[in-house]
């Protein structure tokens, strides 16, 4: 064997090693690239999952805190006796990344074949956009859900969310509100307490008795139909506590629906409205005059002539053309009689007593939707003597059965309140005399035992209560056949409870009202098919009505002292479902009334111009 020379074979050892370190080498540059690419490619996914949890300006915020978890339960809303008024249901909402649908036409068309309400060339504009992040639609149903998944469309995929539900739907739609579609609360309720909503805190428990609620709202229903009214208000108010067990706003909407609903139905007409209320604020302006001492019951004016002021005149609707009593002005609707006690009590006193009844400030309630009450700039001795019959002053309706509540529960005004309240109000102002309240008592039942409320009355319930028709304000002055008809009735009158207000809106007089639109004959018999209705559910008695001679022992009649004709009931008959009134309020200048600054005037009143015949009934 030939041996193998010293100096070959450590060259060869030499070429051994330079392959092995090559081949490290390129092993080695290899794991760099693929080590780079693997990079690449985890900050590529990094990436992607930032844009898609923190997303860009304009997207909704939301999207990345739920991908992960349930959507945040908001807070149920209850009425007093726990019948459920709004709850919220997980639901999934479909979202897509434009960048990833290969072709926005024909994912556009399927999408919009499973989700018919989607308008197709919207759904094509979105897909097709430079966006990463687009919302295809909101809230789907299960069955809506599994029709998008079946597409199998890449770039599509769902948000779990919240939908609010209102079980009760319009029923209780001005007092609950609604909220949006990113479960933010945007009216009434929903609005006022959306923080705690959100925090998902106990149940709201409201005031309103879902059973009252429901016989307020098919009764006046029934009224605006019959009627041909434009629109209706009524609530029902426990006149101890000031808790509304319940408040209907006609016409309403469907809160599950909002958007479909037009401006005119979302308009809470109960607290955001404010009206000139007509005779209903008769029941004010005798409380202060008997509670301030300038007249008594068997005290009265001399109704006999309309009071002329320059070219103003104030007359009655049907006038007696006698010395009146204070309880025929009241029985009867004397404007005449209304003006002269309000001006006996004296411009500042009168204006100071309304002031105390909450007339000249927003009402407080639960609600972001309350209007601002329109009175007189200079309040001079002729509004005072218009404002007393209901005219040139505009307060809301809830306004309205809060002061009456007042007048009629020994004279403390309660803060109205939409939450059931355990204990009565501490610290209620006192506005009147426990004795001149129950003077107000005698004199409500008067009303609709002799006068303009008789179709109020309901056997065993003793209802009490006052008519009111006013003209609506509008351009050029008042317009006669746009009335505001209503009624506030209360109790049972002897040891009231609650308070019941109703306003039909422009009502058009029928064949079973003889062709009148006024209070008596419109919203009188309203209050008294409530009282039928709802007394037995709230747990109020019937008791037997005393006879007519026990009622005048009792001094339910009171005449005048004069001997001028002093039987006050001989023409009540007559005025049986008419409010005794007064157009003849006849003015050429205007009454002074303007909002105040930075107040637009709301729906029911506005600054008179120009001749207009002003009527209070």
């Amino acid at each position: 064997m030939t041996a193998v020379p010293s100096d070959v074979m450590q060259d060869a050892r030499v070429e051994l090693q330079g392959t092995t370190k090559g081949a490290l080498e390129a092993g080695k540059n290899r794991l760099l690239v693929v080590g780079a690419l693997f990079a690449l490619a985890f900050s590529a996914i990094a990436l992607r999952t930032a844009e898609v949890m923190v997303l860009k300006p304009g997207q909704p915020r939301a999207h990345g805190a739920q991908m992960a978890g349930a959507p945040p339960n908001r807070g149920e809303i209850r009425d007093r006796n726990g019948e459920l008024l709004a709850t919220s249901l997980a639901t999934a909402s479909v979202y897509a990344d434009p960048s990833l649908i290969r072709d926005p036409d024909a994912a556009a068309r399927k999408i919009a074949q499973v989700l018919p309400e989607l308008n197709e060339a919207e759904l094509r504009a979105k897909l097709a956009s430079d966006k990463r992040f687009v919302w295809i639609d909101r809230n789907l149903t299960p069955r809506q859900q599994y029709a998008v998944n079946r597409l199998g469309i890449p770039g599509l995929a769902f948000e779990r969310e919240a939908r609010r539900v209102y079980p009760q739907g319009s029923l209780v739609a001005h007092v609950v509100g609604f909220a949006g579609v990113d479960n933010r609360g945007l009216a009434g309720i929903e609005r006022f307490f959306d923080q705690s909503l959100i925090a998902g805190e106990a149940p709201i428990a409201l005031s309103l008795d879902i059973r009252v609620q429901h016989a307020m709202h098919e009764e006046l229903s029934a009224a605006v139909q019959s009627f041909n009214a434009i629109g209706a208000v009524g609530m029902v108010m426990d006149v101890r506590t000031g808790e509304l067990l319940a408040l209907v706003s006609l016409p309403d909407f469907d809160p599950n629906h909002p958007g479909s609903a037009p401006p005119e139905s979302r308009f809470n007409r109960a607290t955001l409205g404010t009206y000139e209320m007509g005779s209903t604020f008769k029941i004010f302006t005798v409380a202060g005059a008997l509670d301030a001492g300038t007249t008594t019951m068997k005290g009265g004016y001399d109704a006999t002539h309309p009071i002329k002021i320059g070219r103003f005149s104030i007359e009655d609707y049907h006038a007696k053309k006698r010395f009146l009593t204070t309880p025929e002005i009241f029985v009867h609707s004397s404007n005449i009689g209304a003006a002269k006690m309000a001006l006996d009590m004296g411009v500042s006193a009168h204006r100071a007593f309304l002031e105390s009844l909450g007339f000249t400030a927003p009402a407080r309630i639960e609600l972001p939707e309350i209007g601002a009450p329109l009175w007189p700039r200079a309040w001079r001795e002729v509004n005072t003597m218009t404002i007393a019959f209901g005219h040139g002053m505009a307060v809301s309706p809830l306004q309205i059965v809060t002061a009456t509540a007042a007048m009629v529960n020994g004279g403390v005004l309660n803060t109205p309140t939409l939450l059931r309240r355990e204990t009565l109000e501490e610290n209620a102002p006192r506005v009147i005399s426990p004795q001149t309240s129950a003077e107000m008592r005698k004199l409500m039942r008067m009303v609709v035992e002799q006068g303009t409320g008789k179709s109020a009355d309901v056997p065993g319930y003793r209802v009490g209560g006052k008519t009111g028709t006013a003209e609506k304000n509008g351009v050029g002055g008042y317009k006669k056949k746009a009335l505001l008809s209503s009624f506030i009735g209360v109790f049972p009158i002897d040891e009231p409870r609650y308070a019941i207000a109703v306003m039909i809106d422009e009502p058009k007089g029928n064949k079973e009202t003889y062709g009148y639109a006024t209070g008596g004959w419109v919203a009188a018999p309203v209050v008294g098919r409530i009282v039928r209705r709802v007394g037995p559910l709230l747990g109020v008695e019937p008791v037997e009505d005393p006879a007519p001679e026990q009622k005048q022992k009792k001094g339910m009649v009171v005449t005048a002292n004069t001997g001028a004709r002093p039987r006050m009931g001989a023409a009540a008959p007559t005025l049986a479902g008419m409010d005794a009134a007064a157009p003849p309020l006849r003015i050429t200048a205007p009454l002074g009334i303007a909002p105040p600054p930075g107040i637009s005037a709301p729906t029911g009143i506005s600054t008179p111009t120009g001749i207009s015949t002003l009527a209070a009934y």
